[in-house]
């Protein structure tokens, strides 16, 4: 009786190709997500700003040597670099990173989806062996990195998709308890607290106001994903004792109507998660310098 012949070559030499694609690939697009958040406001950020065009670089570098080498070494490290992003994005969601809170967006649950997929593309790439009649060709010394770079690493596959669906998991549940665009804050009482040795306007809850310096006395610039960020105080303005200054209300573009303190349309930011917290004073995003309003009076 013949015995089966295993075909082991062209369709290993194709699932890795495949992979090598599609790791690149996915590599990339987080850097063109953080690119164009970059270009959006990210980038007048303090630190911020400069790791995520230090992020977007390497990520494109590192894209790019994945698919022009076909490199294991170059697919771990894009493994890595895609998992250490997600764990920045954690971190800023938890609890902020160099004074920034980030909230949840679509493009910052697209991004984590897209990295932990990235990871464990780039990760089974490069723990797998090459094809048959390819090892041997990529390495040049000997030992354990040879029989690595030959062999592949043991129950790769295994622990590949162990820390993925550990990572996916994590973002779920971080993703799941974040604060994520806030609703106007309507009808408040505007009242006098003291944050960071500051005396500021809070809303009825306590939570700091803003203002927007693009803004005019008569109207504001912030919609769309701005408003995501930035919740407008809208109603009645009514200001509790110790409160002077000026009130006033404009009309926005959706016939809601926003409070105004001395001028200036108010704000509350969704970075600020409990009241006494004032992330959002000085902050350069979504169009212009944001501040925290000194209570006059």
């Amino acid at each position: 009786m013949a015995q089966r012949r295993r075909v082991t070559g062209p369709p290993r030499r194709y699932r890795r190709l495949a992979l090598r694609v599609a790791g690149g690939g996915l590599l990339a697009a987080t850097g063109a997500i953080h690119l164009d958040l970059y270009l959006t406001g990210y980038r007048s950020i303090p630190t911020i700003g400069g790791l995520f065009l230090l992020q977007l670089s390497a990520v494109f570098a590192v894209a790019a040597a994945v698919l022009a080498t076909g490199s294991r070494l170059t697919a771990a490290a894009g493994a890595g670099l895609a998992l250490a992003t997600l764990g920045g994005y954690l971190q800023a969601v938890w609890t902020g990173l160099f004074g920034f809170k980030e909230i949840r967006t679509t493009a910052g649950i697209a991004a984590g989806v897209i990295e932990v997929a990235a990871f464990a593309t780039l990760a089974a790439y490069a723990a797998t062996s090459a094809a048959p009649g390819q090892q041997g060709t990529q390495a040049t010394g000997g030992g354990r990195l040879l029989a690595w770079r030959e062999k592949g690493i043991p129950a790769a596959g295994r622990v590949v998709a162990a820390i993925s669906a550990a990572a996916m998991a994590l973002l779920g549940f971080s993703l799941a308890n974040a604060s994520g665009p806030a609703p106007a804050s309507a009808g408040a009482t505007l009242k006098a607290a003291t944050i960071g040795g500051v005396t500021v306007l809070t809303d009825a809850k306590g939570f700091t106001l803003y203002w927007f310096a693009p803004d005019t006395p008569t109207s504001s610039k912030c919609y769309g994903v701005c408003a995501g960020y930035w919740p407008p105080v809208t109603g009645t303005p009514s200001a509790a004792s110790g409160v002077t200054g000026t009130l006033g209300t404009i009309k926005r573009s959706d016939g809601t109507t926003q409070i105004t303190y001395n001028g200036h349309p108010l704000y509350t930011y969704a970075g600020d998660t409990v009241p006494g917290q004032a992330f959002g004073n000085n902050l350069n995003l979504n169009g212009g310098l944001w501040h925290e309003v000194t209570v006059s009076g």
